[in-house]
C-alpha cells in the first residue's frame, strides 16, 4: 500500500482466520527477534529486542469497532547513549 525504506503500510479487508494466522505471525516474529512484513508494493525487516511498549485500545459505537494493538520499542543502533545521572549533595548550614 505505501511504503518508503522506514515504512510499510497495509490495508486489506479479510477473513477472522486469517487475521488470526497474520497475528500468529507476528507473535512467532517477535519470539525470534525478527519481523518480516511484505506485500506487492514493499517489504520491511524489523528486529524486536529488549522491553517493548505495548498499547491496546477498543472501543465501539452503534455501527463500528475498533481494536488498535501497537507496539514499539527503541533500537539499539538509534538509542542515544547518555551518561549516567549523576547527582550532588552539598551540606550547609
Amino acid at each position: 500500500m505505501q511504503h518508503s525504506k522506514d515504512n510499510f503500510r497495509h490495508e486489506s479487508l479479510q477473513d477472522s482466520k486469517t487475521i488470526q494466522s497474520i497475528l500468529k505471525a507476528i507473535t512467532k516474529g517477535l519470539a525470534k527477534g525478527e519481523l518480516t512484513f511484505n506485500d506487492e508494493d514493499g517489504e520491511i525487516v524489523m528486529h524486536p529486542n529488549g522491553l517493548l511498549n505495548l498499547k491496546v485500545t477498543a472501543t465501539q459505537d452503534e455501527f463500528k469497532h475498533r481494536l488498535n494493538i501497537r507496539i514499539t520499542w527503541q533500537s539499539e543502533d538509534k538509542t542515544e547513549h547518555k551518561r549516567p545521572l549523576a547527582v550532588n549533595s552539598t551540606d550547609s548550614k
